[in-house]
């Protein structure tokens, strides 16, 4: 199963680089991983839920550049962004649907509550917050990829922490 999937996702970044995520079909991704049609739809519903099923492993990848300071993973994840950029181009665009955005929101979601779990307690606030700061890094993410000319990882990750701070100092305050 592992395999399958593995050989699935491969395939479907293969594609995307190759034609954008509009010119893909499941066929498509079928043919180039060489898995069955009836062997994908035991694992998937359709190719967003197969991208989003890759959710998961770069939630781990990110981890691992996660820091004590909360926003640890960020650089990392723009860094990702930039590395593959016709990827994120798909999953930035309208037609991906709310499938891929939601998996992306709440892969965010994920890691910035275990950031924020390190200077703030859990409740509204705290959920508020990690909302309010992945709805941020999103709007950042989809303005960062429109640009012709993209400023580099590690300019738009000072901006997003820049913005972040206050939102974190405000954290921060005893309660």
């Amino acid at each position: 199963m592992l395999r399958t999937h593995r050989l699935l996702r491969e395939a479907l970044i293969r594609l995307v680089h190759e034609r954008g995520w509009d010119e893909i079909t499941v066929q498509d991704v079928c043919g180039r991983a060489d898995v069955g049609r009836s062997t994908f739809y035991l694992h998937f519903a359709d190719k967003e839920e197969l991208l989003v099923s890759g959710f998961g492993d770069l939630g781990k990848q990110l981890r691992e550049h996660a820091s004590e300071q909360p926003l640890g993973f960020t650089l990392a994840l723009f860094e990702h962004a930039r590395e593959f950029q016709p990827l994120y181009r798909a999953l930035l665009g309208k037609r991906t649907g709310q499938v891929v955005y939601r998996g992306f929101l709440n892969l965010v979601i994920g890691l910035l509550d275990e950031d924020v779990a390190k200077i703030a307690p859990a409740g509204p606030l705290r959920d508020a917050a990690v909302r309010y700061l992945a709805g941020g890094f999103w709007e950042l993410l989809q303005l960062w990829a429109s640009q012709p000319q993209r400023s580099p990882a590690i300019e738009v990750d000072e901006l997003f922490r820049r913005l972040s701070m206050p939102v974190l100092r405000e954290l921060r305050k005893p309660g």
